[in-house]
């Protein structure tokens, strides 16, 4: 099949760059692209393998071992001195988002294993990606011990795999490229970390973009071999530059003047450790490299630190990665004040959105001809005559200016969420006094700002064991853990060996099959038994949130939003999804729908209005329905329904009889609930607990589902034992 050309590619000029940087020099350690939906990035990822050299490797070997430095600890080894060689082009090998352990580092031939007692080793993806590109598509939704594995072998360049008491390791390096949409959930800051490079991208608003993207995608799939030829040259230029500033990386100096400016930026924006300084550093001498220079200069420096730095600043679920241009350039001033001798600016070209003849594909000294990916040196013109100018600001090297890709502009995420609703105060509902301001949350309609008080939420579980996926809330059957039995593998095809169930389901059968006494056990595929373990799985945690009136008062809805942002971070280091449905008026509003973005559901969150009468019976019943859908989705997530409400039903007819039913509809799905009463006040209804029988729920008061900051509680702790002290001197 024809990939779309990479030099076709609209715009996007930081991905592009800090793909092919990666591609001068994998030891920067691959790159995250983070994008909303439809913005190309998968496309421009597949084309890159395409540009890269052709691998020579030793024949015959499954580890692609390069001939003239073979691996001396091959598993397919030891290889002859002078071995017989063979020339493939660059594997892309592309991890699905559902792939197993054992197909990612490789597998053990179990019955070659404990039957011949032969060490057979099955190659998995990471042996397969070495010397070339490994691809995970929405890497956040990978389980995060494979994410970790993918990264610890790109940072070592080799794959370790223990398994039954074995241990094989190989060569693997590889460049590793993840792609993204942040709306489906965030990384982990640890994993983002191990990134090298990250860029964010976004589609581009202007007109004429978007119709030359359309224009060029509907050729291509009108004539994809026709238009691939037509940007034959433009990718084989991009591919010649790749080759050259390969050669060129090893001879590329990084003088003492562009590490401090390197150490300056990285310690200005307070980022974690050292990995931020080699990165960034790496990234400078391919960026040189790149662009035919033999000394990294101060524009170097700035564009790996725009793409090395942003996501490392990240701490917080709620966070989003960035970085501040202007605090860039006074750490890069401050460096230079210290060095009157380094490089003025500008003195190479950055390749950045200044710079017309630096990205990827631009012209460049050494380059010579038309800029790749402008094939007919007319300025990003396509080559069916199509015109390409952007409007957007910024370049795109050898496209036309200032877009991003496919159309796209690299740019963050505009969110939208419905912040509108009604503001009625129901006449049973408390508003602010007479000739008292209207406060946020008091009924007035205004969103209520998210307290950052840092508290921390109870753990709330499901109870019971399940079997769904691998999380770090409730109990649950899983692939890691520890081991509680073991069953016959589903699909014929065992994971985890039980190795002592196997070998009693095989011990019968020994006589009948012939084995020799001292000789080896005689197995059969049905022999085959898989642990079970026990671990820990992710849940869909739905909020089901009180808008109303009444949650308004007395800032009542301020000290929930607080208690709700707590548990959101809980979901989100216990890898749940989450899910949003508020009600107030006269209905029920689902604000977010099943989600791994915790980050979209804070934001939901601080923009939820409050006022008008509680229609309790329709927020349940919105819950139910909720659930009804998630549940033929992903059967195997169980459900965690948090209910937060004082407990009146104020809104239609007999609203307190419909709220009961509607409690028993949703305790007939079976899904466990939590009532978090936020009645506050000397006098107290109560209805919250009795909500709470009636569904058969957990209740618990509001003061007591979140704890104080482990800060807080130090402070405590500290000025208890000061007083102490200073009582016995006394």
């Amino acid at each position: 099949m024809t990939s779309y050309p990479f030099s076709a590619v609209l715009g996007m000029d930081d991905m592009r760059l800090a793909l092919l940087l990666n591609a001068v020099s994998p030891a920067i350690g691959g790159v995250l692209v983070r994008g909303e939906k439809g913005t190309a990035k998968s496309t421009a990822v597949r084309a890159l393998a395409a540009l890269l050299p052709p691998v020579e490797q030793v024949a015959g070997c499954r580890f692609a071992c390069d001939p003239a430095a073979p691996d001396l600890g091959c598993p397919d080894g030891p290889h002859p001195a002078g071995p017989a060689a063979e020339r493939r082009p660059a594997r892309l090998v592309e991890l699905p988002v559902g792939a197993a352990e054992d197909r990612v580092v490789g597998s053990l031939d179990l019955e070659k294993a404990l039957g011949a007692g032969v060490r057979a080793f099955e190659p998995g993806l990471l042996a397969a990606a070495h010397r070339g590109v490994l691809y995970v598509d929405e890497v956040n939704l990978l389980h995060d011990h494979l994410v970790d594995l993918l990264l610890d072998a790109a940072a070592m360049g080799r794959s370790h795999v223990e398994r039954e008491g074995v241990s094989v390791s190989h060569a693997s390096r590889f460049l590793l490229v993840g792609t993204m949409n942040p709306e489906e959930g965030e990384l982990r800051p640890q994993l983002l970390d191990r990134f090298g490079l990250t860029v964010e991208v976004g589609a581009s608003r202007d007109p004429a973009v978007r119709v030359e993207v359309v224009r060029r995608r509907l050729a291509a799939d009108a004539d994809p071999a026709g238009f691939a030829a037509r940007w034959a040259d433009a990718d084989a230029e991009v591919a010649r530059r790749v080759a050259a500033a390969r050669d060129r990386l090893d001879r590329v100096l990084l003088p003492d003047a562009a590490l401090r400016q390197i150490a300056e930026v990285c310690a200005a924006f307070d980022v974690d450790g050292m990995r931020a300084d080699i990165v960034t550093a790496r990234t400078a001498l391919a960026h040189a490299a790149w662009h035919g220079r033999d000394r990294v200069t101060v524009d170097d420096v700035r564009v790996a630190a725009r793409l090395a730095l942003p996501h490392r600043r990240r701490r917080d679920p709620f966070d989003t990665p960035g970085l501040d241009e202007k605090r860039l350039d006074e750490a890069l001033d401050r460096a230079r004040d210290d060095d009157p001798d380094d490089d003025p600016p500008g003195g190479g070209g950055s390749g950045g959105p200044d710079d017309p003849s630096g990205g990827p594909g631009g012209g460049s000294p050494e380059a010579g001809g038309p800029a790749a990916g402008d094939p007919d040196g007319r300025g990003g013109a396509s080559p069916d005559g199509a015109d390409g100018q952007q409007r957007d600001g910024g370049t795109d090297p050898g496209q036309p200016d200032g877009s991003s890709a496919d159309g796209q502009r690299d740019g963050g995420q505009h969110p939208g969420a419905d912040g509108t609703g009604s503001d009625e105060t129901g006449p049973d509902e408390t508003g602010p006094a007479a000739g008292e301001p209207a406060r946020p949350g008091s009924g007035d309609g205004q969103p209520v700002a998210v307290p950052q008080g840092g508290l921390k939420a109870r753990l709330l579980t499901a109870p019971g064991v399940g079997d769904g996926v691998p999380g770090r809330r409730s109990r649950a059957r899983t692939g890691r853990g520890r081991t509680t039995g073991a069953r016959i593998p589903a699909g014929g095809r065992a994971g985890a060996l039980h190795l002592p169930a196997t070998v009693r389901a095989a011990a019968p059968q020994q006589a009948t099959r012939g084995r020799n006494a001292g000789g080896p056990l005689r197995l059969r595929p049905a022999d085959l038994r898989e642990a079970v373990r026990e671990g820990r799985e992710g849940n869909l945690v739905l909020f089901l949130v009180d808008a109303s009136g009444s949650m308004g008062a007395r800032h009542r809805m301020t000290a929930v939003k607080g208690a709700v942002l707590a548990l959101l971070t809980d979901a989100y280091q216990r890898r749940d999804k989450v899910a949003v449905v508020s009600f107030r008026g006269a209905g029920a509003q689902t604000l977010l729908p099943a989600t791994s973005s915790v980050l979209a559901a804070s934001a939901r969150l601080a923009e939820l209005p409050t006022g008008g009468r509680t229609p309790l019976a329709e927020g349940l019943l919105a819950a139910t329905e909720l659930l009804r859908v998630e549940r033929l989705r992903d059967p195997r997530r169980r459900p965690l329904v948090l209910v937060l409400t004082d407990g009146r039903a104020t809104a239609g007819d007999r609203p307190l009889p419909r709220a009961a039913r509607a409690a028993a509809a949703l305790a007939a799905t079976g899904a466990p609930c939590v009532v978090v009463d936020c009645e506050t006040g000397p006098v107290r209804l109560g209805l919250a607990g009795r909500l709470a029988a009636q569904l058969g729920a957990e209740h618990h008061p509001l003061d007591q589902i979140t704890t104080a900051p482990l800060t807080d509680l130090a402070t405590r702790r500290a000025t208890v034992t000061d007083h102490d002290r200073r009582r016995s001197a006394a």
